[in-house]
């Protein structure tokens, strides 16, 4: 199962396909879930430290591919933390990764970065599930998508205390070769930058919460570019003397993961009030029923933070969030179980 490299045959390249249970394959029991999130996240990025937020939150990626020496295990970035699954034999190497990128958030970035790790057996034995499909956002990226709920209860559990990996006392620097973050924010060209959350509740079986996601889907892609929040033109670069022609950029775009499918749907979007009223509107009914929860937030810029494997270039992956909290904000919102008023815009400076 590949996030990267070539496109693997049983990749969808339809987002909306995600959303079919039948695409999904479980993972093998003995399989392992790593989990990682940085702790106060939403304060973090509330005093400007968005970037070093999502770069802990990818670390895990990066420095898990390095050590393993390939990226053919399923992974999801989730803002303020990262998602992965690997083999049994992995088992050494994800705990070191897991430790090492730990001590790198506080020493470096002084951020605390809780990691986990558990077994896929161990979540079924808890009546989840963790299973797995492949969607290729262009034929240089290809995600992981994550159904059955497995990934939300460990989650929950390592948040509560269970499953985690404690530090180590002497770990090495992780190797984050090809994480970087090139370029500044993306204005919002529509008028807003969205962070959408939205997971089914228990009870809701995923016939009903895909035909709720396809209805939300619809409206943002009847959007210019489908809502995609990077823009067109080539964006600014952080290194003033980096120049990118514009297929390349085209190519860095269409590599993105503004949309994601990870136990419920996850999107940075960028949209106008009125489609954000619009979803907001199946989504409150939705609620209102008991089928699904939901966050959002809003806010003026999207953030990419980009990884280049360094033996295969060309097999760039490019994770986005909103800058102003975006998935950490959105999370709190859902999980504090609010529905929203009026959603502030935060500037750019927020």
């Amino acid at each position: 199962m590949m996030n990267a490299v070539q496109q693997p045959p049983h990749a969808y390249s339809e987002f909306a396909l995600v959303l079919d249970p039948a695409i999904y394959e479980p993972l093998p029991d003995d399989w392992l879930i790593g989990i990682t999130d940085v702790v106060g996240s939403t304060a973090a990025i509330k005093s400007g430290r968005y970037e070093d937020v999502n770069y802990a939150g990818a670390s895990i990626i990066a420095a898990l591919g390095n050590a393993w020496g390939a990226f053919d295990f399923p992974f999801v970035f989730r803002g303020d933390g990262a998602a992965f699954a690997l083999p049994p034999d992995g088992i050494m190497t994800a705990t070191s990764a897991l430790r090492q990128v730990a001590a790198f958030a506080e020493t470096s970035l002084g951020l605390v970065l809780r990691t986990g790790l558990l077994s896929v057996g161990e979540i079924r034995a808890n009546g989840r599930d963790v299973k797995v499909a492949q969607y290729a956002a262009s034929e240089n990226a290809t995600y992981a998508m994550f159904a059955g709920g497995g990934l939300k209860w460990a989650e929950q559990q390592i948040k509560s205390g269970r499953y985690l990996v404690k530090p180590g006392k002497y770990p090495t620097k992780p190797d984050l070769t090809g994480l970087t973050c090139d370029w500044k924010p993306f204005p919002s060209q529509q008028g807003e930058i969205l962070s959408l959350l939205v997971e089914p509740q228990e009870h809701t079986s995923p016939e009903q919460f895909a035909a709720i996601a396809r209805g939300v889907l619809a409206i943002f892609d009847a959007g210019q570019r489908q809502s995609h929040p990077v823009p067109r033109d080539i964006a600014i670069p952080n290194d003033e003397n980096r120049h990118m022609d514009p297929e390349t950029w085209a190519t860095i775009a269409s590599s993105s993961d503004f949309r994601k499918y990870d136990d419920g749907l996850r999107l940075t979007l960028d949209c106008t009030p009125g489609q954000i009223e619009a979803a907001e509107a199946i989504l409150t009914a939705a609620k209102a029923r008991g089928e699904i929860n939901f966050g959002l937030h809003r806010q003026s810029h999207a953030l990419m933070t980009c990884f280049v494997p360094s033996g295969n270039p060309d097999a760039h992956l490019h994770f986005l969030d909103g800058m102003g909290g975006g998935y950490a904000r959105a999370a709190e919102m859902m999980e504090a179980g609010e529905l929203p008023t009026t959603s502030p815009r935060c500037s750019a400076g927020s």
